[in-house]
This record gives C-alpha cells, sequence and structure tokens, in this order.
C-alpha cells in the first residue's frame, strides 16, 4: 500500500492528507437540518448530517489529494450509527481510488491487538467465508505496548498488503511530558523511532517502508533528527495550519527526493469556510472553500520544497 500511497503523491504533486474530523458544529445548517427532516434530531440524525457533509468535501477535493484520513472518535461519538457513518465515508473514498489512513490509534497486546488489526486492515474469518471489516489502507497505532503491540499488525498488514503510522512525536503541546524523556540521554521519541525503523525493516515496499511514524510538524527540529533516524520511513505529519505548522517548517520531514512524508490538515480544510480568509464562500460553497485551502496548502508545502 505504501507504493500506492506514493504513486498517488507523485501523480498530483500534493504530498498531503486531508483530514475527515467532523464535529457536528463544522456541518452547514442546510446540511444538519435535511438530515434532521429526515431522521430526527437523533443519532442517525447526525450520523448522516456528517456522512453528507463528508461526500460534499471528498467530491470536491478528490482529484486534487491522494488520501484521506478519518479519525474514528468523532464518528463513535454518535455510536453505532457514527461507525456506520465512518465506514460510508471510507468506502466512498476507495470508490473514489483516495488512500484512507484510518485514525485510530489502536495499542494492546496479543488477541487484542490482533483483533484490532484484523478489524481495521484484515479480514475476519467466519466459518467457511471471511469479510473486511472497516478496510483501511493504513491505521494509526499507539506503540507504548512495544513490540508485543505492533507485531500483531505488522503480521496483518504483511498478509493484507496493508501499512500502518505508529506514533512517535506527536504535536500537542503536553506530549513531551513522556515522549521528551531522557533515557540513557536521549529523548524516548527517538528510541522509539529507532524501534520503528527497525520494525519496518522486514515490511519494504519498493523505496519506503509499509511501517510508517507519526510526527508533529509543530516539533519541526524534532522533525529533522527523526528523519535522519528513520530515512526508509515515511512520516504522516499532523498538526499544519489550524495548529501552527506551515510549509517551511516541514521541509526537513522530507528526503531529497521530495518525498518520505504527508502532511495532514483537518479542520483547516474541512472547516475552512469559517476562516476569514474563505469566508467569501459561505456555508453553501463549504465545500468550494474546502477546495481552495488544499490548493493553497498544496501551493505552500510545494513552494516551500522547492525552494529548500
Amino acid at each position: 500500500m505504501i507504493n500506492k500511497l506514493i504513486k498517488k503523491i507523485r501523480k498530483t504533486n500534493a504530498p498531503i492528507v486531508v483530514g475527515l474530523d467532523p464535529m457536528l458544529n463544522y456541518v452547514p445548517k442546510h446540511i444538519q437540518e435535511k438530515a434532521f427532516a429526515e431522521y430526527g434530531e437523533t443519532l442517525e440524525g447526525a450520523a448522516e448530517a456528517i456522512w453528507q457533509f463528508n461526500k460534499g468535501i471528498v467530491d470536491a477535493t478528490c482529484d486534487l489529494i491522494p488520501a484521506v484520513k478519518p479519525q474514528i472518535a468523532m464518528y463513535e461519538q454518535f455510536g453505532i450509527p457514527g461507525l456506520s457513518a465512518y465506514k460510508k465515508t471510507i468506502d466512498y473514498c476507495k470508490s473514489k481510488d483516495l488512500v484512507v489512513i484510518g485514525d485510530i490509534k489502536r495499542g494492546d497486546i496479543g488477541s487484542t491487538s490482533a483483533a484490532y488489526a484484523v478489524g481495521h486492515l484484515g479480514k475476519v474469518q467466519i466459518g467457511s467465508k471471511s469479510f473486511a471489516g472497516f478496510d483501511e489502507d493504513f491505521a494509526t497505532v499507539n506503540p507504548y505496548f512495544g513490540t508485543d503491540g505492533v507485531k500483531p499488525f505488522i503480521d496483518v498488514c504483511k498478509e493484507a498488503k496493508k501499512g500502518l503510522f505508529i506514533l512517535v512525536k506527536t504535536s500537542n503541546p503536553s506530549s513531551g511530558e513522556f515522549q521528551d524523556r531522557l533515557i540513557d540521554g536521549r529523548p524516548l521519541y527517538e528510541w522509539v523511532g529507532e524501534m520503528v525503523a527497525g520494525w519496518g525493516g522486514d515490511h519494504m515496499g519498493d523505496d519506503y517502508s509499509y511501517v510508517g511514524a507519526v510526527v508533529g510538524a509543530t516539533y519541526p527540529e524534532m522533525g529533522k533528527v527523526l528523519r535522519k533516524l528513520m530515512p526508509k520511513t515515511f512520516i504522516l505529519v499532523p498538526g499544519y495550519g489550524a495548529q501552527g505548522g506551515r510549509g517551511a517548517d516541514l521541509v526537513h520531514f522530507f528526503n531529497e527526493d521530495g518525498l518520505g512524508a504527508i502532511v495532514n490538515s483537518s479542520r483547516g480544510i474541512i472547516a475552512a469556510y469559517k476562516q476569514e480568509k474563505y469566508a467569501a464562500f459561505g456555508e453553501e460553497n463549504y465545500a468550494d472553500a474546502s477546495r481552495k485551502a488544499v490548493e493553497d496548502m498544496v501551493a505552500d508545502i510545494s513552494g516551500a520544497l522547492e525552494s529548500r
């Protein structure tokens, strides 16, 4: 799957991923009102609203981008109807030939970790038949359990030809409470980065490993160090835009070949119409605002890479 992601990045010339993380207050009123008229102000109504919202954004941007990253928590808050909307979103994105990164941040050990991996990336056996559950292309994984928690995911990925992005240095302000702690004179995130590079060594695509890393855009200097520690690891970079990351800050996340990283923006794109810069589009044309935000993001990152 990493080969497909790279092929899509090259085709679009856009090393970016749109985070489909829909809060209900991001959804324009006309979409909410239509959903509530059909399903009432219920979990089903909310799920229908976010699904229709997602569909509009995907339709407006799918020709510009290689991938999307739905965050499962934004769907889980609406219970089973929300998870149904999550699955519909995944299937629709795949019908548009987009790579889907399931932002699930799972992590456990043994059979529990294997069940998470099968449910999201593999196939579950039912009698004589097997079925894909959510069927994302990649999933994010929390490595706190160590190899016992990651290996079941890697095993499923090898079988299903899927990929992972493992949390190494996250973009949130308090990440340093644990991730920056020194162990034998080096911060924990460096040790985790080395482990990720090691796990990925036996699971390679043509040029990069199927085992990627998550490194926040808000810590560019740390990203520079981790890029060197993980030369064959693709880096998923959250924190662009709304959290403060900009193209000029991100050049060190990429290798000299212009690859090696994919930058995520969530509310900066899906709620672009709420920003002053894109307010002229209005709520009715929220998807057009998202498209313009994607174009601006691509120009920002591409310009920074060209001028480095």
